[in-house]
């Protein structure tokens, strides 16, 4: 049998018993049977956890960019590869074939080789969400070169940590970009943050929003012209199987930055699987990832498996609330979107927003709706289920890492029954853990613990960029023998999974563990809350007790603030239990989020904690004015 596509609940169990009995046979024939390989491989895998030392399809000789373009040419030449949607409705969109795709990326690989960059090189990618972006990605696979996209909304010093870091050739960037109303000067931000020596040679800037720019002699150089010279076919690099495929940057609790290094093969065979299962793949479909390609989940989704499944994608450059808040739903409409991938974060703004936004447009090409950053509160989820998919759609709720390549758990859209809040089951290939205090795993249902994977999978991350110790001493040292996802969950009378948060998103109280995104879960249904978060700080007699920072909705505001603490407290009682009742709420006018909309909890619990000297990595922070403010008026 094809272990490729899983149709119903009982192929799922056969599926995963087989993968993790015969993981060599059952990767293999994935690999073998559904991409294109100069050379076989050797041996499917081989590791050694407590050292970080993975390998998966060793001497397999591979371009990730032909199996993503060349091989869908014959079949899918005409179909639409991306559809880039602009920022404004007043600029025309643009439809991508494969053909036209394959002539674009040959081009900019060309341009690339013409101006010295080569195989192993790193480059640094700093553009706004157009369909260069995508085009500079897949032509740095297609020759060899290492890309690194850093979001387009970074400050100078986010990108000279991360360009020093990787030693990045090349910079591509575009003289700016458009956000809603306003408009950003990219090039200024890459002139100070390579004012000083870097390893950059040259910076390719893409003409986007005709803003004039300075130009330095010798290093900057506009693209249109080499693009325009430049020959439309390309011959793709062969790559080994454990060659870099790109660097991504994932902000840690302390310290620099962390380069998570991702391979060619394993990442590709298994972006590949669980875009076809988790999202339920045909052959007609439209897929939307709102996610930046600044992220794993633009990396992974919107662009690698799409386009490894020989799939339409959707690129949107602009914000959902722009013109107005029905954005999103207009381009689900206009495009006929069949999956739509986006952040809890996202359905919990346009959620308040007047619900006509939504029902002026045809959302019934619909059939699959996805969540993806942290995990969905209930109210969030029934909203989405009852109004976008109108109870006929199935909501995957996916929990995975930039580390972990590809969806490590989550239900598979019209296979798993769902339940609100629980990313339900781990991947075929995925085997999940929880694990308690002196490396013991917990076994059973309907208990909690530390999330960890106890055998490897192909699109794992092998390394931290120049610092294998960290990656060591980060993932593998505090479960010797499994991987540790900083993460805890419980597992429930079924075996499905719930993420609780960051194990230190864990708060013991008076002797009880209790994760907070239950807790966050009962709150955020009381009508005036907009949004919460939920941290420990010390206390004298429990021990441990909670603090939450608590966004009210517009009408919340106006509500006397004693009433309202009294009524959530009420609501936990009711929905979790005393024991979950919050010593302190603050109310704050935001909580401080990167720019992929996930709450910075730790920045939290330094407030709370009165631990304030370093918060850590803030490069990612969105809107790093809000913390000030939160202090100051910190209970």
């Amino acid at each position: 049998m094809s272990y490729y596509k899983i149709s119903d609940l009982e192929q799922y169990f056969k599926h995963y018993k087989k993968s993790v009995r015969e993981p060599r046979k059952f990767w293999g024939k994935i690999a073998e049977e559904n991409f294109l390989w100069y050379q076989g491989w050797e041996k499917v895998f081989e590791f050694e956890m407590i050292k970080g030392e993975i390998k998966w399809f060793l001497g397999g000789k591979v371009n990730i960019v032909k199996n993503c373009i060349d091989r869908h040419l014959s079949k899918r030449g005409d179909k639409p590869a991306i559809i880039f949607e602009p920022n404004s409705i007043e600029e025309k969109e643009q439809i991508i074939t494969y053909n036209e795709l394959y002539t674009r990326v040959a081009k900019m690989a060309n341009v690339l080789r013409s101006q010295g960059v080569k195989k192993g090189d790193r480059v640094c990618i700093y553009l706004p969400m157009i369909p260069e972006l995508a085009v500079a990605m897949l032509a740095c696979a297609r020759i060899g070169a290492i890309h690194s996209v850093i979001f387009a909304g970074f400050s100078a010093a986010a990108v000279n940590a991360r360009v020093k870091d990787c030693g990045a050739k090349m910079i591509i960037t575009a003289d700016g970009s458009y956000r809603g109303a306003k408009t950003l000067q990219l090039k200024t931000i890459i002139d100070e943050a390579i004012k000083e020596e870097t390893s950059v040679e040259k910076v390719l800037v893409v003409k986007r929003t005709g803003e004039e720019v300075s130009m330095k002699e010798g290093r900057d150089i506009w693209l249109a012209p080499l693009y325009e010279e430049a020959e439309e076919t390309n011959i793709a690099e062969i790559m080994d199987s454990e060659d870099p495929l790109f660097i991504l940057y994932t902000s840690g609790s302390t310290g620099k930055p962390k380069g998570m290094v991702h391979t060619t093969a394993g990442y590709m065979v298994q972006t590949a699987y669980t875009f076809n299962n988790v999202f339920h793949n045909n052959d007609d479909d439209v897929f939307w990832c709102t996610a930046d390609l600044g992220w794993i989940t633009g990396h992974s989704y919107l662009l690698y498996g799409a386009l490894l499944n020989g799939a339409t994608t959707v690129l949107f450059e602009g914000i959902p609330t722009y013109p107005d808040a029905g954005r999103f739903w207009s381009i689900i409409d206009k495009y006929k979107v069949t999956q739509f991938y986006t952040a809890p974060t996202a359905i919990r703004s346009l959620m308040t927003e007047d619900y006509e936004h939504v029902t002026k447009h045809d959302l019934s090409s619909l059939r699959v709706l996805g969540s993806v950053g942290e995990p969905i509160n209930e109210e969030a989820w029934h909203w989405f289920n009852d109004f976008i998919g109108k109870k006929r759609c199935p909501i995957v709720d996916t929990w995975w890492q930039t580390e972990t390549g590809s969806i490590m758990i989550s239900p598979l859209a019209y296979v798993t029954p769902a339940k609100p809040t629980y990313a339900t089951l781990p991947l075929p290939g995925i085997q999940a853990v929880l694990m308690g205090e002196k490396n013991t795993e917990i076994t059973g249902n309907q208990v909690m613990g530390s999330l960890c994977i106890k055998f490897p999978w192909p699109s794992m991350a092998r390394t931290i960029w120049g610092d294998h110790e960290r990656y060591i001493k980060t993932y593998f040292s505090d479960f010797p023998g499994t991987y540790f996802t900083g993460d805890g969950a419980l597992r429930d009378e079924v075996g499905y999974y719930r993420i609780t948060g960051r194990t230190d998103d864990v708060v013991i109280v008076s002797g009880h563990n209790l994760g907070t995104a239950p807790i966050e879960d009962a709150i955020n249904q009381h009508p005036a809350v907009a949004e919460s978060a939920v941290v420990g700080y010390p206390h004298e007699i429990k021990g441990n007790a909670l603090y939450g920072y608590i966004t009210l909705k517009a009408e919340g505001t106006s509500r006397d603030r004693e009433n309202v603490r009294k009524e959530i407290n009420q609501l936990i009682t009711s929905h979790f239990g005393p024991i979950g009742k919050l010593d302190k709420i603050q109310f704050v006018d935001d909580l401080p989020k990167t720019r992929s909309g996930k709450i910075l909890r730790r920045i939290l619990r330094s407030i709370a904690t009165n631990e304030m000297d370093n918060f850590g990595d803030t490069s990612t922070m969105i809107n790093p004015e809000v913390v000030q403010h939160i202090i100051d008026n910190k209970l």
